[in-house]
C-alpha cells in the first residue's frame, strides 16, 4: 500500500490567501492592464492547479507556464482560461496544443512549416503569441527579421497571431538602462508593425521586476511570476507592491541527542561540538530541496527560538545544535523558512546563505513534500 504522504512531518504550506492578496495588489497596480499568471515550474513549487485557479479567482484572465506538459496538467485539473506555452514547441509536441487548447509561443520562423501542418492535419487554426528577442539573447526572432515574419504569419489562414511579446533581462536590476533600451526595441517594432496596419490584441513586456519599477512596461498585460508567490525577485528592485509570502516549511524533531564536547556531527566532521550541546535531528535533507550549501549556515525555529544548522545537511536528515536546558522535545515543530512566534528565517536570509535567488528555492521544494494549501481563518 502507497504511503500517505500528507501524514509527513515534512510539508510546504501554501498560503493562498496570500497569493490572492499579492495578485489582487499587482491587479490593481497595472489596471487597465491584463495579468498572466505564471504558474510554470508547478507554479514556482507552490501547486499550479490550486494557484491558477486562485489567480483566476482574483484578476488574472491568462496562465503562463514553460512546457506544454504543463498546460495539458492544468486541463486535466478543469481549467479552460487561456494558456500560453512560453518554449519554442517541438513538432512532436504539436498536437497537444490542438488537443489540450494551448496557445503556442512562435520565436522562429522554422516554426510556421510544421504548425501550418499540424493546423491543416487538426483543421483549425492555431492561436499564437510571437516572441521577440530585444535583448535576452534567448528565444524569439531577432528584431531585425520579426516585422517581415510576423507579417507573413498575419497571411496565413493556419495561425491567428493574438500576442506579441518581449522578455526583459535586467528589469531585477536597480540600472535600468538596458531595460529601456530593450523597451525601446520592442516599441519600434510596434510603430512599424502600425505602419502596415498590423494591430496585434495582446502586446506583453512586463515582468516581476517591470511591473515594480518600470509602469510604462504594461502595455496589454502584464507577466507576474515570483511577486505572485510574495518575494521580490532581487534586493534591488523596489518594494513598491507589498507582498506576503506564500510558503512556509515546516518539519517536526525527529531526535534529540545530548552530548559532551569533542563529538563531530554529519558526515566530514564539518562540526565538531566545543561544549556540551543537544543535537536535534530533522526529518528532511537536500532531497527534500533542504539544500547542502545550508551546512553550518542555516537557522531554524523551535518554539520560537532561532538555531543553526550544525554540520553537513545530509540527503534525508538535518542537524541543529541548541544547549541542553532549551527543552526541545521530540515533536515539536520546526520552521525552516517562515514565522514562528515573533521570529523569522526569510526567504532573503535563504537567498544569501545559498548565493541564490527566490525562485530556485521554492522551485527546490521536492515533489516528495507534501504541499498543503490552507487559507488563514478569517
Amino acid at each position: 500500500m502507497a504511503k500517505d504522504l500528507s501524514k509527513r512531518p515534512t510539508v510546504a504550506e501554501i498560503h493562498l490567501d496570500a497569493i490572492a492578496l499579492n495578485i489582487d495588489r499587482i491587479a490593481e497596480r497595472v489596471r487597465p492592464a491584463r495579468v498572466m499568471a505564471v504558474v510554470k515550474a508547478d507554479a514556482y513549487g507552490h501547486g499550479a492547479a490550486r494557484v491558477a485557479r486562485t489567480a483566476t479567482e482574483h484578476g488574472a484572465s491568462y496562465l503562463g507556464v514553460a512546457i506544454p506538459e504543463e498546460g495539458v496538467e492544468l486541463r486535466k485539473e478543469g481549467i479552460k482560461d487561456p494558456i500560453l506555452v512560453f518554449s519554442s514547441p517541438a513538432v512532436t509536441d504539436l498536437d497537444l496544443y490542438f488537443q489540450y487548447d494551448l496557445t503556442c509561443t512562435v520565436c522562429d520562423a522554422s516554426q510556421i512549416k510544421p504548425i501550418t501542418e499540424a493546423a491543416r492535419y487538426h483543421d483549425r487554426e492555431l492561436v499564437c503569441h510571437v516572441n521577440v528577442d530585444t535583448g535576452m539573447g534567448r528565444l524569439g526572432l531577432s528584431c531585425n527579421d520579426a516585422e517581415a515574419t510576423i507579417e507573413t504569419l498575419m497571411n496565413l489562414d493556419t495561425i491567428r497571431i493574438e500576442g506579441l511579446y518581449t522578455h526583459f533581462s535586467t528589469s531585477d536590476e536597480r540600472d535600468k538602462t538596458f531595460a529601456n533600451e530593450q523597451l525601446h526595441r520592442f516599441h519600434r517594432l510596434i510603430e512599424q508593425l502600425d505602419a502596415k496596419q498590423i494591430r496585434i490584441p495582446l502586446k506583453h513586456a512586463a515582468n516581476s521586476g517591470a511591473i515594480l519599477d518600470m509602469e510604462d512596461t504594461y502595455f496589454d498585460m502584464v507577466r507576474p511570476g515570483v511577486i505572485m508567490y510574495g518575494y521580490y525577485p532581487s534586493r534591488e528592485t523596489t518594494e513598491s507592491i507589498p507582498l506576503e509570502p506564500g510558503m512556509t516549511l515546516k518539519t517536526q524533531v525527529a531526535q534529540i541527542k545530548d552530548v559532551p564536547a569533542g563529538i563531530p556531527v554529519s558526515y566530514g566532521r564539518t562540526f565538531i561540538t566545543s561544549k556540551p550541546i543537544r543535537i536535534v535531528t530533522l526529518p528532511l535533507g537536500y532531497a527534500d530541496g533542504y539544500n547542502r550549501l545550508l551546512s553550518n549556515r542555516g537557522h531554524v525555529l523551535i518554539r520560537g527560538v532561532r538555531y543553526p544548522v550544525i554540520g553537513r545537511v545530509c540527503m534525508d536528515l538535518v542537524t541543529v545544535g541548541a544547549d541542553c536546558e532549551s527543552g526541545i522535545t521530540v515533536g515539536d515543530e520546526v520552521v525552516l523558512l517562515g514565522s514562528q512566534g515573533t521570529e523569522c528565517v526569510s526567504m532573503y536570509e535563504w537567498c544569501e546563505w545559498m548565493g541564490t535567488i527566490p525562485y530556485e528555492i521554492t522551485c527546490s521544494v521536492s515533489s516528495r513534500v507534501p504541499r498543503m494549501h490552507m487559507n488563514k481563518p478569517e
